[in-house]
């Protein structure tokens, strides 16, 4: 129960985050900058707005809700304060420009997303009390010791084939340019062929690492289990450190793994604990992650560290927007393409079985606007848009408002239950959802899909009906004791026992 004194010091943690989310933070941003105002720009005020809001709100829950701060963490930064910046100014990280008109309909295209998500998730709370039949079963399911092991042992194997095909542990630590240059010189494939196999290793040692972390104990006492984690642990964090690192991974995926680690601990289960952490994450990434990508090529430029609103307008990872702005004038010269959205759920099938599969939105948006490299991304909105225009937008939100309100929910309920897949597989879920929301789709449902199918494949299911609490009294019937008659005739033990004690027969 919330008391009132923890309503009113909420309000005082949502105005104090509200502040320097809506007002310091852009602020920040806009200083010594020469504003260019426009209706674009008045519009993205109030994405800003929208954006710092919802997320002060979630910072300041009295429960920790992993999935939605995921999405406005992206949305605030990537779709808010970047954009912010560039409106501002006119400077775009890349050279396709679009005029004020496209710029404004981008800008409507992000918010409509936003109060779409809004409405989904407040639409997923009002019945969320009640469990759902689907979300909550999946999420209660149990990892099992013996297949954590299994899959611990079948990671170490696929290390010790696949690292070499990949280049050896040095090239890990080289560059991401270094990782693909020798996976296709060692015979793997292709970069389709070296990106399946280096996915192929490195989610599973992420889980494995991960699960066996986290694996519940034993009911018949598990020494065995205890033996085993002492000796694989270390191999699979030094496997982890190999595989999944910055240097050689997308920086997204290095930190869904390494954050998917933090926030599964018990502590930051807690609200006060899990605000703490997020706000050092968000430190993080807006001080940090525009430098993280020093180790991406062989040739490494000297590190210039310059303002947020530098790094918002030059920096390519900040490209969502231009990039919805770019989808937007595709869609003007060539029209929707319904048939896309099948992209994404059939990925696997070959291009040369299907002629006609259509292509990664992001390589198509940078084919339209002319650029050599077309390894871009495509955010989510114009993703959608491009299928069916704002419909499918807010269709889309939410739809991912509603289903992510119900997995926080569902976390929340099963919170006190260890190795279970809420309290594994939502924080992995929760920050993946940044690559997701960054696009293109196409691109990131294969390293999705193993992130969901191997924690299925590590759990069993377990019965809803939860046993009594170990602190709960247990009520026994009471003996029911034969009551002697009254007089002279009441003998026996018990009248005898009376008169022994010096009182009457009863």
């Amino acid at each position: 129960m919330v008391t009132e004194h923890d309503q009113v010091r909420g309000v005082g943690a949502v105005a104090c985050w509200g502040t320097v989310l809506v007002v310091l933070l852009p602020a920040l941003v806009l200083h010594a900058l020469d504003a260019r105002f426009g209706a674009a720009l008045a519009l993205q005020c109030v994405v800003v707005a929208h954006s710092g809001a919802a997320l002060a709100r979630v910072l300041t829950d009295t429960t920790v809700r992993l999935v939605a701060f995921g999405f406005w963490l992206f949305s605030y930064v990537w779709l808010g304060l970047a954009p912010l910046a560039m409106l501002t100014t006119d400077s775009y990280p890349r050279g396709f420009l679009v005029d004020d008109r496209t710029a404004f309909t981008a800008t409507a295209v992000v918010e409509a997303g936003l109060l779409a998500y809004s409405a989904g998730s407040a639409l997923g709370a009002l019945r969320a009390h009640r469990g759902s039949t689907v979300i909550e079963p999946v999420l209660a399911r149990r990892v099992a010791p013996v297949r954590v092991l299994l899959l611990c042992g079948l990671t170490l194997v696929l290390a010790v084939v696949l690292v070499p095909r990949l280049g050896g542990v040095s090239t890990f630590f080289a560059s991401r340019q270094a990782a693909n240059e020798a996976g296709g010189a060692a015979g793997a494939g292709g970069s389709p062929g070296r990106a399946l196999a280096a996915w192929g290793l490195s989610v599973p040692a992420f889980w494995a690492l991960l699960a066996l972390a986290h694996v519940p104990r034993l009911d018949r006492g598990d020494r065995l289990l205890r033996g085993l984690r002492r000796l694989l642990l270390p191999a699979l964090l030094a496997l982890n450190v190999v595989v999944n690192n910055p240097v050689s991974q997308p920086r997204f995926w290095a930190g869904t793994a390494l954050l998917a680690l933090v926030f599964a601990a018990p502590a930051l289960r807690r609200p006060r604990v899990f605000r703490y952490a997020a706000a050092a994450l968000m430190v993080t990434v807006l001080a940090v992650f525009p430098y993280s990508d020093y180790f991406r090529y062989d040739e490494r430029e000297q590190v210039r560290v310059v303002s947020l609103a530098e790094q918002f307008t030059t920096n390519g990872d900040y490209d969502a927007y231009q990039q919805i702005q770019t989808g937007l004038s595709q869609v003007q010269e060539e029209g929707h393409t319904p048939s896309a959205a099948l992209g994404p759920w059939v990925f696997f099938v070959p291009r040369a079985m299907w002629p006609d599969k259509p292509g990664d939105a992001g390589v198509l948006i940078a084919r339209h606007a002319g650029y050599e490299f077309d390894n871009l991304s495509a955010p989510l909105w114009i993703e959608s848009y491009l299928w069916a225009g704002t419909p499918a937008v807010v269709v889309v939100f939410a739809l991912i408002g509603a289903v992510g309100r119900r997995i926080d929910r569902a976390r929340e309920r099963l919170r006190g239950r260890p190795g279970t897949l809420a309290a594994l597989l939502v924080p992995a879920f929760a920050f993946y959802q940044l690559i997701l929301l960054r696009g293109s789709l196409m691109a990131a449902m294969g390293p999705l899909v193993l992130l969901v199918l191997i924690p299925l494949c590590l759990s069993t299911a377990v019965s809803h009906r939860a046993p009594p609490a170990a602190s709960e009294p247990t009520h026994r019937p009471t003996p029911r004791v034969p009551v002697p008659r009254r007089g002279p005739a009441a003998t026996g033990p018990t009248a005898r026992g009376s008169q022994e004690r010096g009182g009457p027969p009863r």
